[in-house]
């Protein structure tokens, strides 16, 4: 692992401090190499496991305390392991972010609690640990320059210590040694085969591909192009952040064959993105699938028919270039023709008027022809200005420039931010938003008139005095500005520009006139980023010191129109917008009772505290800047807002609310400052929008018991309740059962619910309902199913059938909702029946299929009562073809939840005698025992007791001591779970009628924790113990009764 890591791993610099692993292919396999490693280390090696580090291992970690469960002692912001070295110290110690690991046995489990950032805490300890193995065995064992792997070199490091820990570190060096070997093996053949892909190289590919591209049967591709037109100096399209991961630039791709495809290309090869989110209109980064060398070969693997074409036109290019070959003569003298021909019409007096007859097109790179033609539109000024009078240096100070000095070029801007601020983003914050393929008119016929007359007017605020730009906002404020082609009229000659420019202005009107157009044609996303590109936001966040009450409500209404990509948001926190944006929240609360007289909404305190809600309703998406807002002090001065009796102000309020109690913080404090009890209050309103943002702010704070309490006790329920009635407004049903699914986690909210009939309401919104609803319908089902009596009353409303028919569908939230109801409904026989006989325990059992792990385990934990709760259900369980093999290879799953599930399925089956010697038979014994060293409360219980039921067929109970899975359920008697303590006493009383089983219980300890069990007042728990004991006892007696006879 040493060399490994120094010399083959791929590091690098950027930014400040030590050097860090780049986001390569070949780092990527390393880091998955190491992590399945360390994973299997505790369970390949357990003694080694054990080895107290020299020196911990220390990094910053994501976990968190309470992610930590049995064997640790935690607190709020710690984390300790209760097995300690022999110095004391604990062999694992949390404290912040801050961790420190001793040993590889706690190595394993942090992994297996990492869950998805495995390979992120891998990377992040390997990067504070540059060479580990001097950490773990101590200075003799570095990675030197040149290595001695001679077995004559451990001999002797054998000879000189000696002792028994010397051996366990040798053993570990040796496996370490080999771990390096076999992680070079791997790198130098993926060197051998990476191919390096440039800028030059893709673009030649996408300029070809381009050529051929088209409508029609014998073209490649439908189309090809890319995501956005600026390029830098480097030749790379992507963003800056991207182009540190090696990464080019991204193509849209549609082939005639398949779907389209969002591709990334970077020096590592080409590969499949995630394409644009409609949502957050920006693309998802991450790689889909594997890597490709070049653009063709991904081509060539995705679509038939570009492969069948390509051949195509790669042979009429050849033929191609074998007649020019011959008529290279005859091509040479007629190109000397129009060669005269262009430069004459370059010298005549036509051409020279040609520029100028171009200057109104619309621009096909804006970002790039901002100041060029800014440059040619002074070039013709300076003639018009011959005969028009110059203005005073005063009226200058007014008119914004067009020089590059006045506004830099957005690749100037994005570079003057510092590289502190970018680095210290969190992930979600720091990867840039992607602008969607602009949509431009083709051809100068299909521009309606405005296009044109808001082009003179833009040149007029460019060239005009104080009063001719403050008539050029008036008159371009009297076109439709909703609309895209006035829109992007403005932005195509360099309007916005000048729009930005007048902000910076000491002129109030111009300043108003500029903001009132901006914040008109911000609702189009590529305004959006325009703006933000141009440096337009940090102005817009000065203006709100600004002492004019007009321009602080319109610059928050431009903010919160702008502030709907990461990067804006992002932008406005870091010029200290949120602060700013807190305080005008503010301005309606210094009147004695405000809000409650009827004339005070008029005026411009209300309306400047409206504003300021409606920004921190978009900026309030981030999570860094949720955390901002709370720090301003926000969210005092939102629940005294919460008390208007004017919906405009209640709606934005709502919504910021209903962001930012994603956060336990926020949730916290909406019950301190007795939000619940305003949000209740306006679930009466007539507004069906704030019905909406409110339930769906009650979804969001739901989560804790408390809140749930205090939405019953403020009568919160019952216009839950009825709103469901209303289905015509989908997006406020799906926020109205959303709440009461969250509500229905409570009991006694189930109860009431019951009361005011909404259960029978639920079951019909089952059908013809978009999936957002039936998400939550299914999910607030899934609780009520709980209680029998809400059982009995889901199957007499006919609620069985569609449960089951939506048991086929895609979405992972809804299937995991779904398994979740007909499990709970299938405790109930008469219900169990239906569900037989409507094939759904197939359509469960097909869901382990699924390829999302949350699928999987909610489909497993619903098959336990169906298997319970079935008629002859050994036969209808191997009726299944496959289906006992599947439920056996799903113990190979890295997902706890999975592993749990399926042992309680496991036990379900296994208690059917032939059922238990097929899955016997598909090895289930030793994957069993495999789990054995967990350390999850949860799957311990449901695999004491799968173990017990498999130790009823044949010689299992002697093979689950083959495969050691007695020592570490011992251990399981530690825990504090009572469950545990049975699950696992019935196991050990089924493993000690083994001879060998009960030896291995009687050297780890198991009489003295299992005699402390006979006296629990479980009676199943002291009959199993007291067996267990029993069993020992008498092998004791008769190993001594043949010892003395």
């Amino acid at each position: 692992m040493g060399v490994a890591l120094t010399k083959a791993a791929q590091w690098t610099a950027a930014g400040f401090g030590a050097g860090t692993l780049e986001f390569t292919p070949l780092n990527e396999a390393l880091l998955k190499d190491i992590v399945s490693f360390v994973e299997s280390f505790s369970v390949q090696h357990s003694e080694e496991a054990e080895f107290v580090f020299k020196e911990p291992l220390q990094w910053k970690t994501t976990l968190e305390p309470s992610q930590f469960g049995s064997g640790y002692i935690v607190n709020e912001i710690t984390a300790q392991s209760e097995e300690n070295s022999k110095d004391g110290q604990p062999l694992l110690f949390l404290s912040g972010t801050d961790i420190k690991v001793r040993s590889f046995g706690q190595l394993s489990h942090l992994l297996g609690l990492a869950r998805n950032k495995k390979m992120k805490e891998t990377q992040a300890c390997l990067e504070a640990n540059r060479d580990p193995i001097v950490k773990i065995l101590g200075a003799g064992y570095g990675t030197l320059e040149e290595e001695d792997f001679s077995a004559a070199h451990f001999l002797n490091k054998i000879k000189e210590d000696g002792n028994r820990e010397s051996n366990i570190k040798m053993r570990i060096s040796l496996l370490l040694q080999k771990l390096d070997m076999y992680l070079l093996n791997n790198i130098l053949k993926h060197m051998s085969s990476k191919m390096h892909l440039n800028p030059a190289a893709v673009k030649n590919d996408v300029d070809l591909l381009k050529r051929f591209s088209g409508k029609g049967d014998q073209t490649v591709l439908e189309f090809i192009d890319y995501t956005t037109d600026f390029e830098f100096a480097n030749g790379c399209r992507a963003p800056p952040w991207r182009q540190m991961h090696g990464e080019i630039c991204y193509l849209f791709v549609k082939p005639h064959d398949c779907d389209s495809m969002c591709l990334t290309c970077s020096t590592a090869g080409v590969f499949v993105n995630g394409g644009i989110e409609k949502k957050a209109d920006e693309i998802d980064y991450e790689r889909r699938g594997e890597i490709y060398k070049d653009l063709v070969t991904i081509l060539r693997e995705k679509s038939e028919k570009f492969k069948e074409n390509m051949s195509k036109q790669q042979h009429s290019v050849l033929e191609e270039k074998t007649k020019k070959k011959k008529k290279t003569k005859n091509v040479s003298e007629k190109e000397e023709k129009p060669k005269h021909s262009k430069q004459s019409l370059a010298s005549s007096p036509l051409s020279a008027r040609k520029p100028m007859a171009r200057k109104l097109e619309p621009s096909l790179k804006w970002t790039s022809s901002v100041l060029p033609q800014e440059k040619k539109e002074s070039t013709k000024e300076s003639q018009d200005e011959k005969s028009v009078p110059s203005v005073t240096e005063k009226q200058r100070s007014l008119t914004p420039s067009t020089s590059a000095a006045k506004t830099p070029s957005p690749s100037r801007r994005k570079s003057s931010l510092k590289i502190e601020d970018l680095i210290s983003e969190s992930s979600s914050e720091s990867e840039e938003d992607e602008e969607q393929p602009e949509h431009r008119q083709e051809g100068q016929t299909d521009l309606p008139s405005e296009y044109w007359q808001i082009q003179k007017l833009v040149k007029y605020l460019k060239g005009g005095n104080q009063t001719a730009t403050v008539i050029a906002l008036c008159s371009m404020r009297d076109f439709n500005l909703t609309q895209e082609t006035c829109q992007l009229a403005i932005r195509d000659v360099g309007g916005l520009e000048v729009l930005i420019n007048l902000l910076e202005t000491d002129d109030v009107k111009c300043k108003i006139g500029s903001l009132k157009i901006l914040k008109e044609i911000s609702h189009n996303s590529q305004i959006r980023r325009a703006i933000v590109d141009l440096g337009g936001l940090p102005i817009m966040v000065k203006i709100l010191d600004s002492p004019d009450k007009n321009l602080k409500c319109l610059a928050a209404e431009t903010i919160a129109n702008v502030a709907n990509f990461r990067r804006a948001r992002r932008t406005v926190r870091q010029h200290g917008g949120i602060k700013k944006l807190v305080e005008l929240l503010d301005y309606a609360q210094d009147k004695a009772d405000p809000l409650h007289h009827h004339n005070l909404y008029d005026t411009k305190d209300v309306e400047v505290a409206r504003c300021g809600a409606l920004a921190l309703w978009s900026c309030s998406k981030s999570h860094a800047n949720k955390e901002a807002i709370r720090k301003a002090g926000g969210i005092p001065l939102l629940a005294r807002l919460l008390k208007s009796s004017h919906q405009d102000m209640l709606i934005p309020v709502v919504g910021t609310l209903q962001e930012c109690a994603s956060e336990e913080h926020y949730r916290a404090a909406i019950k301190a400052e007795r939000i619940i009890e305003n949000l209740v209050k306006n679930l009466n309103s007539e507004n069906e929008v704030l019905q909406e943002h409110c339930a769906m702010a009650i979804y969001q704070c739901a989560e804790d018991e408390e809140t749930r309490d205090l939405v019953r006790q403020h009568g919160g329920l019952k216009p839950l309740a009825a709103l469901l009635n209303n289905t015509e407004n989908k997006e406020r049903l799906a926020a109205v059962t959303g709440a009461i699914w969250k509500c229905s986690i409570s009991k006694e909210n189930v109860t009431k619910f019951r009361e005011y009939k909404a259960i029978e309401t639920l079951v019909g919104l089952l059908t013809d309902q978009p999936e957002e609803v039936l998400v939550n319908v299914v999910g607030a089902l899934g609780e009520c199913c709980q209680e029998q009596e809400n059982r009995i009353l889901i199957r007499r409303c006919g609620g069985i059938y569609p449960l089951v028919n939506l048991l086929v569908g895609t979405n992972q939230a809804l299937l995991v909702n779904v398994t979740k109801a007909v499990g709970a409904c299938a405790v109930e026989p008469e219900s169990m029946m239906i569900i037989d006989r409507l094939d759904g325990v197939r359509l469960l059992w097909s869901l382990l299929k699924n390829p999302h792990p949350d699928v999987k385990a909610s489909a497993a934990w619903a098959l336990c009562p169906c298997i319970d709760n079935a008629k002859d259900a050994g036969e209808m369980v191997r009726s299944f073809v496959g289906g006992l093999e599947l439920v056996v290879n799903l113990l190979k799953s890295d997902h706890q939840e999975v592993l749990a599930s399926v042992c309680a399925a496991i036990t379900n089956i296994a208690k059917d005698q032939e059922n238990l010697a097929v899955i016997t038979d598909h090895g289930v014994i030793p994957l069993l025992s495999k789990l054995a060293n967990t350390n999850n409360d949860k799957l311990r219980r449901h695999l004491a007791e799968a173990i017990s039921r498999c130790c009823m067929w044949g010689r299992n109970r002697i093979a689950f001591g083959e495969h050691k899975a007695v020592a570490p359920l011992v251990r399981y008697l530690k825990s504090k779970d009572t469950n545990v303590h049975r699950a696992t006493a019935q196991a050990l009383y089924q493993l000690s009628e083994d001879a060998n089983n009960c030896i291995i219980m009687h050297e780890n300890g198991a009489v003295k924790l299992l005699l402390d069990m006979v006296g629990s007042p479980d009676e199943v728990l002291q009959e199993a113990a007291a067996g267990c004991i029993s069993n020992i006892r008498r092998l004791a007696l008769a190993t001594e009764k043949a010892k003395y006879s």
